[in-house]
């Protein structure tokens, strides 16, 4: 089997509705440009609170990809 490198990005998504919607746009608009997705990990769970109601929930998530080089 051929070595592969796999690159990580660091992405934080947003929903009005849950972090686990937050996690899927996350991933969602990284595979619109990346290629090759392979894990997505959920590093840490925020909300945005505004007058004492949440208005968001976030997800900080690491995205990893195979790494191609351009050559």
């Amino acid at each position: 089997m051929a070595e592969s490198v796999y690159k990580i990005i660091e992405l934080v998504g947003t929903s009005t509705e849950s972090w686990e919607k937050a996690a899927r746009a996350a991933v969602d608009r990284a595979s619109q440009s990346l290629r090759d997705l392979r894990i997505a990990e959920v590093v840490q769970l925020d909300m945005q609170i505004t007058d004492g109601k949440v208005e968001a929930y976030r997800a900080k998530v690491k995205v990893s990809f195979k790494y191609e080089d351009s050559h």
